[in-house]
């Protein structure tokens, strides 16, 4: 069985990773336990704010850091960070362009029992609407791991977009990230399959499927939803003349809306999108949640089908 581990749980590890660096500075919501900043809590006392339950007033207060000249990540459930806080985000982060790291954890349906209220299938679509905001969607704990630290190292804002679920790690320890540019997991020439977070693993799954029905699946994963890879995408187009777009988000707006972007601009394709299909989740197990959802490996078999029905008819 594949390692599992939390894109939450490595987005701590990597903070406490690179806590060494005197200029960071971690603020959480009185969520540090489950957003795992507590690792570098446990490191870095002196850096690492509680600000309490005021996501709003945390973002005003990573602004005022970062125009200080401080590299701030401010943690909280993605449903707070999107939602609650999206007037701080907009007005004082991303106005003018400071440098904050809002990692965002808990994100999507996987959240599970907490339900509808705390299921965040829209935040993809909020934040990368907004000027100046770079949006990152990592797949598993390596991608995020690295990530995580990239996003340190460039400036301006940074959504990192982690759930609560432990995911399938996908990638080698060596593999190699790139903000900006996707990843070709698998090839394939018949159709391709673009995914962004949990579904990756799905992807593949369903990839590997299709390949034993005859079906030859490229799989791509766009861990960064903006700015988007419209290099990796078009090639995908032109050489596979198909496109399934796969998210744990409303498929309004986020990864599928921002493909489709790229595609009708550059080289249009039958396209199909995996994903939420706009509607609120409901309380309940993620092993449950995510097939009453759609969010399955059948699913993406068979949405595949019926593009490759389209294609060739």
């Amino acid at each position: 069985m594949a390692e599992k581990i939390a894109t939450r749980v490595a987005y701590g590890k990597a903070l406490a990773e690179i806590g060494s660096d005197e200029n960071i500075v971690v603020l959480d919501s009185d969520l540090s336990k489950s957003t795992r900043t507590d690792f570098f809590k446990n490191e870095y006392p002196d850096r690492h704010l509680n600000i309490g339950i005021a996501e709003s007033n945390m973002m005003a207060v990573a602004a005022g850091l970062a125009s200080c000249g401080k590299t701030v990540f401010a943690s909280t459930f993605a449903i707070f960070a999107a939602g609650r806080a999206f007037d701080q985000i907009r007005n004082s982060i991303c106005y003018p362009n400071l440098n904050v790291k809002i990692g965002a954890t808990h994100a999507g349906i996987s959240v599970g029992e907490d339900g509808a209220s705390h299921q965040a299938i829209e935040d993809l679509a909020l934040m990368r609407s907004i000027p100046n905001m770079t949006v990152i969607s990592p797949a598993d704990g390596i991608s995020t791991a690295a990530l995580v630290k990239q996003a340190a190292k460039i400036n301006g804002p940074v959504y990192l977009r982690l759930g609560r679920l432990d995911v399938p790690v996908v990638y080698p320890e060596d593999a190699t990230f790139e903000i900006g540019k996707g990843v070709t997991v698998k090839q394939g020439n018949d159709i391709t399959i673009i995914a962004t977070g949990l579904m990756l693993d799905m992807a593949l799954t369903a990839a590997k499927t299709l390949d034993e029905q005859g079906v030859s699946a490229r799989v791509i994963d766009i861990h960064t939803i903006k700015p988007i890879d419209v290099d990796l995408i078009v090639v995908a187009a032109r050489e596979t003349g198909a496109i399934l777009t796969c998210e744990e988000h409303n498929i309004h707006g986020g990864l599928g809306s921002a493909v489709a972007e790229v595609v009708v601009s550059n080289h249009p394709v039958p396209m199909d999108m995996v994903g939420i299909e706009d509607q609120f989740g409901k309380s309940g197990k993620p092993a449950d949640l995510l097939p009453m959802y759609g969010l399955t490996a059948e699913n993406i078999v068979e949405k595949a089908k019926g593009l490759l029905a389209k294609k060739r008819g």
